[in-house]
């Protein structure tokens, strides 16, 4: 479903850019209006890496007409193989300042430099004024910090991340039009979520040109009205496999969004404090069983999962038998149940993951 454009077009593009932007123009659905629409556009985004990178050159690139870039770190060496933005001069840099320098290179679109750190105690205020925000940050803190700044706003943010070989992408929205039903992070992963840091388990820099591509495509359908968001959905991508699949994402609450968009929350997969006598499947990497897992599992690595379930239940024979799944923290695993149910599995989720099994095992010491 479009949704209404969050950009009013400007009168007239200048001379220079309508023929800058002359392959836009001509695209069906979008069109002079549609690229109108680009140029008066205020988008911020947080984060110049190594999602941020991509998605500033791209939307730079498309004439959007404001990018207001928060980050507050310099350039690294490290950085270069996957932050595209960047070059060996920026080393020592703010990285927002080559927002600014490319956004000069390539087109009209001003960019704002904000080398603040976001807190929770200063993103609402930083953000407020902002139709529509791009998160590309690399922690959960700091996901969680933008998340709730939107969310207080009642404005929709992209979401992408990648670890290792994989990526995810998708939008949030807590006050999204009337009759969508509102999605926000927290529907995704449960508070208090954490992950590796990149510095450890790596990161594939192709992947983090194509997460931040599709996270530019997504905001510039919001800003003109153009196609179908992933809002209540999410796109995961595989580098290793070379796929793309998409997952519903349903609400795992309700939301704090305004009564007239406050939709009752659908039930999620169901859940249990402890495996019993049902079989085991952990989908978590190799590295993470490494440091501690449920004796006796069963292991297929999520993307496989969600990318084959069919293939994963045939080759463990799991067809006849109760599965619980179990992650580190629960996010993966639901999404793993949704797959496996798919497929007429009875299967359900490990509450709170592997973590949350080892508190209740000491709980009851």
């Amino acid at each position: 479903m479009s949704l209404p454009p969050l950009a009013e077009p400007v009168v007239l593009l200048s001379k220079a850019e309508r023929a800058r932007v002359a392959r836009h123009r001509t695209l069906a659905g979008l069109g002079e209006e549609g690229q109108r629409r680009i140029a008066s556009a205020r988008i911020g985004v947080v984060g110049a890496g190594g999602l941020g990178s991509p998605v500033v050159l791209a939307l730079v690139a498309a004439g959007v007409g404001e990018l207001v870039v928060f980050d507050d770190d310099d350039v690294e060496l490290s950085n270069l193989s996957r932050q595209v933005m960047h070059r060996r001069d920026d080393v020592g840099a703010p990285k927002t300042a080559s927002a600014a320098r490319v956004a000069a290179e390539l087109s009209e679109t001003r960019v704002v430099q904000v080398t603040d750190r976001l807190t929770r105690g200063n993103a609402h205020e930083l953000l407020r004024g902002l139709p529509l925000v791009i998160d590309g940050t690399d922690s959960f803190d700091s996901r969680e910090i933008v998340a709730s700044a939107c969310e207080r706003l009642g404005i929709p943010s992209v979401w992408g991340t990648v670890q290792e070989y994989t990526g995810q992408v998708t939008v949030f929205w807590s006050a999204p039009p009337a009759g969508i039903e509102p999605v926000t992070l927290h529907d995704l992963y449960p508070k208090g979520t954490d992950a590796p840091a990149c510095s450890v388990v790596g990161v594939f820099g192709p992947l983090c040109m194509q997460v931040g591509a599709l996270m530019a495509s997504e905001a510039l359908k919001l800003v003109t009205g153009l196609g179908r968001p992933l809002l209540g959905r999410v796109a995961l991508l595989d580098a290793l496999a070379g796929t793309q699949r998409e997952i519903p994402l349903r609400r795992a609450r309700v939301s704090d969004a305004p009564a007239q968009t406050a939709l009752p929350a659908p039930s999620g997969p169901p859940e249990v404090d402890a495996p019993g006598d049902r079989v085991v499947l952990d989908v978590r990497e190799a590295w993470e069983l490494a440091a501690e897992g449920i004796p006796g599992s069963l292991q297929a690595p999520f993307a496989a999962v969600v990318r084959d379930a069919s293939g994963v239940v045939d080759r463990l024979g799991l067809r006849g038998r109760d599965i619980v799944v179990v992650c580190q923290v629960g996010v993966r695993a639901r999404l793993a149940v949704d797959a496996l149910r798919a497929q007429n599995v009875e299967a359900v989720v490990l509450r709170g993951g592997i973590k949350g099994w080892r508190a209740r095992q000491k709980e009851h010491a």
